[in-house]
């Protein structure tokens, strides 16, 4: 196992768009290439936030997420479609009817809601065993870290036993969705998509922010 150390960004970016943009600059020679992208996570982890900036949206107003919102952004002739989808204990059955030809997972977690942090470790294993998520890259996003109370990213991946993921690549990054810290710390270069994520059973990395 490959392990690496994602050094705290030095400096933010407008919105989490450049974020991505390690994973646009890896297939920038194939034009028109497009991402299916899932956004996960149980519900107030501020997933709608992330994709509204993602969109370069306002964020003021943003109210839970009953069913689902998709956002389609074009980046040096990638398109990445993102799909938001409600994380309240009653929606999340109906995750599964999203799985199909996923190329990231993105999967969100509350930093400060401790109380909550074995519901969303179980909920992210169930969806690590979707044979329809098989191999497919996993970037966990630990919101709120502008908030006093929010857990570590290092601390979050030993709480969540991320370590014991070997099937695909991942990494954790620590961000604030709010004010834009951590999107520029991502090393999406490393991450492979569908029709790369067979090759990567045998060889995995992992990495978190310290």
């Amino acid at each position: 196992m490959c392990w690496v150390n994602c050094n705290k960004p030095s400096q933010l970016f407008p919105h989490c768009l450049q974020g991505l943009l390690g994973l646009i600059r890896k297939f920038k020679n194939q034009p028109g290439k497009e991402f299916r992208i899932l956004l996960l996570g149980l519900d107030n982890a501020g997933k709608t936030t992330i994709l509204k900036n993602l969109a370069s949206e306002d964020i003021k107003h943003i109210t839970p997420t009953q069913g689902f919102n998709i956002k389609s952004v074009v980046s040096d002739d990638v398109k990445l479609n993102v799909w938001d989808i409600g994380g309240q204990r009653k929606i999340r059955p109906y995750w599964k009817n999203y799985f199909e030809n996923t190329d990231i997972l993105i999967y969100v977690i509350d930093s400060c809601d401790r109380k909550r942090f074995d519901e969303t470790g179980m909920e992210l294993f169930e969806l690590l065993d979707e044979e329809k998520l098989k191999n497919v890259p996993l970037l966990v996003y630990a919101n709120k870290q502008d908030l006093a109370t929010a857990a570590k990213a290092n601390e979050i991946a030993e709480g969540l036993h991320l370590l014991s993921i070997r099937d695909r690549s991942w990494q954790i990054q620590a961000c604030s969705a709010v004010t834009g810290e951590g999107w520029d710390g991502l090393d999406l270069k490393e991450f492979t998509t569908t029709t790369e994520k067979a090759e990567i059973a045998s060889s995995v990395w992992g990495c978190y922010e310290i």
